[in-house]
């Protein structure tokens, strides 16, 4: 063996299984609960801690190549390990030049190669531009490179990445849908978001809630309603990324239930914080698209997450620089950029307020952090798996562990949090990727090497086949010392 993961607590259904996690050659090669006879490079006793199938965020923007002065592919990866994300899938728009076909695709992953400590697949894009211009063409060379699926945007991103018109929207959804893959779409109405803020502004506001009020719930709520009534017409696979309101989760429900075949997800700022408290105390630090909304909202977000109408989380990890982009003379709430760090903390908030809790059972806890976005974006069973065969990637979780988040101690180059001060029991410790420790807290911290990650293609075309239901996490059958000699 390559590694012996020695006293590991693995889930089988909603159970803590103690066992013995073998690995060889990066993959997992078996279970064990006798290893006197084995043999192993390096054993590590995780002392009964639970270990799950590395943990996954589907939507990060590392900001790398070209806009390194909020972040760089290396610090954005080091924070995802140290949060105990093992995988990372990065957004196709905030880097120069955005992802939109083969060419920029090539320039974003090259730079990006030697800085990564965790493994990391991409985004394809698709903007309005290329719908006017007739370039939806441009999806193929992107879908060769291995890109899990693409994004949209109906209010604006950046210069280079234009937002789509409906009829813009509509044309990318037809040609898509004939690839198999998931359109992602920021889901806010641009008029509406577009005429508040600047009513807003003109009558003098520029308190933090304003911002929540301008990009009010109806602008998502017929965002989402628009993009449902488009995969019901084309037969596209449609996901709502960083969906925040309760208003969305009745229409995702409700559409899951006749067939349409939509997928959201949620972040952890809309699962604990709101944007009365979150916004006065912390203005443009808690300024994010869409905005922090209510409690009834957080609650709403939990119910989703739990009973499957909510697929997965993902962090929108989106920093920027606090000096010019966030509090800088004349800054206010309109002019400064929407975006919060979020690598580093999703795992824990989800332990914590989730698992710790009981708002989720640990198998759905596992299909919500790592095998739901791995199966949507179709590198599962290689990741979101503790399958023998699939990649060895742990999250290593002490569960009793207790702390308070410190924005200023992170690897990210975000020193800013709207999360800071939150108290937390529970906390991933440790992070293995392929074989390997890239995280170790009681060990140094950051213990794995830049350009360690590597870039993972798209396996296949999968789709999560559920409404409200959702499978239990796979059984790990824990194997006899015979059965074990013989599979190796």
């Amino acid at each position: 063996m390559g590694l012996i993961l020695k006293n590991a607590n693995v889930p089988q259904g909603d159970r803590q299984v103690l066992t013995n996690i073998l690995v060889k050659d990066g993959k997992i090669a078996g279970y064990c609960n006798d290893i006197s006879f084995l043999n192993a490079a390096k054993v590590i006793d995780v002392g009964g801690k639970l270990v799950v199938p590395g943990c996954i965020d589907p939507h990060t923007h590392f900001m790398d190549p070209g806009f390194t002065h909020r972040e760089t592919f290396a610090t954005g990866s080091r924070s995802a390990a140290a949060g105990g994300l093992t995988t990372i899938i990065d957004m196709p728009c905030c880097s120069k030049p955005s992802v939109r076909d083969g060419d920029s695709f090539h320039k974003k992953i090259g730079p990006i190669r030697d800085q990564a400590y965790v493994d990391y697949c991409f985004w394809g894009g698709m903007t309005g531009e290329d719908a006017r211009e007739g370039w939806i063409d441009n999806i193929y060379p992107q879908i060769e490179e291995g890109v899990v699926a693409f994004k949209v945007y109906m209010t604006p991103s950046v210069p280079t990445f234009p937002r789509v018109s409906d009829a813009e929207m509509l044309e990318i959804f037809k040609n898509v849908a004939k690839t198999g893959l998931p359109i992602g779409v920021h889901a806010e109405n641009y008029d509406i978001c577009t005429f508040n803020s600047k009513k807003l502004e003109k009558e003098g506001r520029l308190d933090g809630p304003a911002w929540a009020e301008a990009r009010s719930s109806l602008a998502e709520k017929v965002a989402i309603e628009l993009i449902l009534s488009f995969a019901e017409a084309t037969d596209a696979r449609v996901h709502v990324v960083h969906m925040s309101t309760k208003e969305g989760v009745e229409l995702v429900k409700v559409a899951k239930k006749r067939g349409v075949k939509v997928t959201a997800e949620t972040c952890p700022h809309y699962l604990v914080l709101n944007a009365q408290d979150s916004m006065s105390k912390r203005g443009s630090f808690a300024k994010i698209a869409p905005p922090l909304r209510g409690k009834e909202d957080n609650e709403s977000h939990w119910q989703a997450l739990a009973d499957g109408t909510i697929d997965f989380v993902g962090t929108d990890h989106a920093p920027y620089e606090i000096a010019t982009e966030k509090e800088y003379p004349d800054s206010t709430i309109w002019n400064t950029f929407p975006g919060i760090p979020g690598v580093e903390t999703m795992v824990p908030i989800l332990v914590s307020e989730g698992l710790n809790k009981g708002r989720l059972t640990l198998s759905r806890f596992v299909e919500v952090t790592s095998r739901n976005a791995a199966i949507h974006y179709g590198i599962y069973p290689k990741k979101g798996s503790m399958e023998i065969g699939a990649d060895a990637d742990f999250t290593v979780i002490d569960l009793e562990k207790e702390y308070v988040i410190d924005e200023q101690k992170t690897e990210s180059l975000a020193k800013y949090n709207p999360l800071n001060g939150l108290k937390l029991k529970g906390k991933p410790v440790q992070t293995i990727i392929r074989g390997n420790m890239i995280y170790d807290e009681d060990g140094g911290g950051i213990v794995g090497e830049a350009g360690y990650g590597e870039y993972v293609r798209r396996q296949s075309i999968q789709r999560l086949e559920r409404t409200l239901k959702y499978e239990k996490y796979e059984a790990i059958k824990i194997e006899t010392k015979e059965a074990v000699t013989q599979n190796l």
